[in-house]
């Protein structure tokens, strides 16, 4: 101990030897606080460094999700969940290159039915027709897959399966209607307006140039004369004798002999089969219970995105009836 006191309290100081071990004490003390820290840090930056490689997988993660919900919606396809099951297609409303029952949407909804583990497609019609080159194309596709395979594919008219509808159905192995459903209409059809001589009242002159005597043959402000009527006539005909030879090639000796059945009339599910036109009165669901034993189903329509659909459809109306290039885009000749 030192013989110095502290003039204040009375108090022995400390000698040197006592402060220096201080000093050393207070040394170790600090260095183990500052490693405490520097260690603590190391952890944080861990932690932190983990959370944020937690929250990246989970940010990519989520996308990815959303993007296999779109890629699913978009594309339409559902896999059976049971191997015993009927593929269906629906085909709704009018047929024809905009809308969602286009040749496009209905040849990759028949594909994707066709080549998945379905034991048959159903195409559950209802529509009025259509377009002769859509109604065409679907014809075609359904010949070209029954080609290459034992798998039925079987026509299902709800509550009108008429002209262009029952073009496609015809291509099918089998068609089936309810009894009070609407088939056939095997015929041909233009119809337009003739507002020449309500242009004259109105005193307003149409101002149309043209290369070509016939190219506004269809121009509603315009007259039609004689030879444009025959014209048009012949492709009418022509276009019919397509349909007609095309239901004969798909229905074969199921057709009966009765004259009209190719003059544009239309006959009750009931009555139908009587004519050849149909096999029998199923529904959809028959058809599935006869095929797996359940009434079970995988829906294969490809969908559309609605509000383009509606605006279309408005906007091809307004055309329509202002006489402004309603067929601009489609032929003028309907099957419906």
């Amino acid at each position: 101990m030192s013989d110095q006191k502290d003039q204040w309290t009375g108090r022995d100081l400390p000698d040197e030897n006592t402060r220096a071990e201080g000093h050393v004490h207070q040394g170790e003390h600090r260095e183990a606080v500052m490693e405490r820290w520097l260690l603590e840090m190391v952890r944080e930056q861990r932690r932190s460094r983990r959370w944020k490689i937690f929250f990246r997988l989970l940010f990519w993660l989520f996308w990815i999700v959303v993007a296999a919900a779109v890629a699913f919606m978009v594309t339409g396809e559902r896999e059976p969940l049971v191997t015993q099951q009927v593929g269906v297609v629906r085909i709704e409303g009018v047929i024809d290159s905009q809308s969602p029952a286009s040749a496009e949407r209905v040849i990759r909804g028949l594909n994707n039915a066709w080549q998945g583990s379905s034991t048959a497609v159903v195409l559950d019609i209802n529509s009025p027709g259509g377009s002769p080159v859509q109604s065409q194309r679907i014809y075609d596709e359904i010949r070209r897959l029954r080609s290459t395979g034992d798998k039925p594919i079987i026509a299902v008219i709800e509550d009108i399966g008429a002209s262009g509808a029952y073009y496609v159905a015809s291509a099918a192995d089998e068609i089936y209607a309810a009894p009070a459903s609407l088939v056939g209409s095997i015929g041909v059809i233009y119809s337009g307006f003739g507002l020449e001589g309500a242009m004259d009242k109105l005193g307003v002159e149409r101002r149309v140039f043209t290369a070509g005597d016939n190219k506004d043959m269809l121009d509603p402000f315009q007259p039609v004369s004689e030879a444009q009527r025959r014209f048009w006539q012949h492709v009418l005909d022509q276009t019919h004798d397509q349909f007609i030879n095309a239901v004969k090639a798909g229905r074969g000796d199921r057709l009966s002999d009765d004259p009209e059945l190719f003059s544009g009339l239309v006959w009750t599910g009931e009555e139908a089969v009587s004519k050849g036109l149909t096999d029998g009165l199923k529904s959809v669901d028959d058809i599935a219970r006869d095929m797996t034993g359940s009434a079970e189903t995988t829906d294969y329509t490809q969908s559309g995105d609605p509000l383009e659909q509606i605006s279309r459809h408005l906007g091809r109306m307004a055309a329509q009836y202002l006489g402004i290039d309603f067929h601009a885009g489609e032929s003028p000749v309907r099957l419906r």
